[in-house]
């Protein structure tokens, strides 16, 4: 079973922790899974709102051109057909979802998989709470270093450390991380595979992985 030291927010070790190896501790990381998964979230994040004009919704031509028959010239119907200048579009792009379809077991398989590599390759901090009295960008900061973490960080804390909508200790955590552009900060149910991926350290809080050993086994 894997162990990991928890933190306090002031970076002094409290104790060691125990991981569930079946979401902290897979030793085989199974790639085309997190793959699956990350390009499943990407396509999602996809707009999907090119489009083009067929002939139909190109402006002008009501009216034939010319005579079906007699003038020695091709027949047409419309000056809007795709084969003249100004024309409409022929098979062009229209607003679509990218979206697909993807097994809750392979969703849940990748974010095991991405926990169990951060864990592997030492980028997996935990700390037992974070709370700021303000929010200041500098008190997340000053708690970044005092964990000697750096460079990019996502910061994760269970649903309900990070319910802005009932703390007010919630806001302060946001609203002191937002200003960093080498940080995110997520509650555990929302934070994708792609976005932990993205990060190169992840904190998380004991309450978030309590969340991710609750939802995931």
């Amino acid at each position: 079973m894997p162990k990991i030291a928890l933190l306090n927010q002031s970076g002094e070790k409290i104790k060691d922790l125990e991981l569930n190896e079946s979401i902290f501790g897979i030793e085989q990381i199974n790639q085309q899974v997190v793959y699956d998964v990350v390009n499943a979230q990407r396509a999602a994040m996809r707009q999907g709102t090119h489009d083009v004009k067929n002939r139909s919704e190109v402006r002008g031509g009501g009216r034939k051109p010319w005579r079906q028959k007699g003038t020695g010239r091709a027949r047409q119907g419309s000056i809007r057909a795709p084969q003249w200048v100004g024309g409409g579009t022929v098979f062009g792009p229209t607003p679509r979802s990218y979206a697909f379809k993807l097994n809750k077991k392979v969703k849940q398989l990748g974010l095991k998989n991405t926990l169990s590599y951060k864990v592997k390759e030492n980028t997996l901090f935990a700390v037992d709470s974070i709370k700021f009295d303000e929010a200041k960008t500098k008190n997340f900061i000053k708690f970044l270093s005092d964990i000697k973490v750096e460079g990019k960080t996502a910061v994760v804390l269970s649903p309900e450390e990070l319910d802005c909508n009932k703390d007010a200790k919630a806001t302060n955590i946001y609203l002191s991380g937002r200003n960093i552009d080498t940080v995110i900060v997520k509650p555990a149910n929302d934070a994708s595979v792609y976005e932990l991926l993205c990060y190169k350290n992840l904190v998380l809080t004991e309450a978030a992985i309590q969340y991710y050993e609750e939802a995931l086994k």
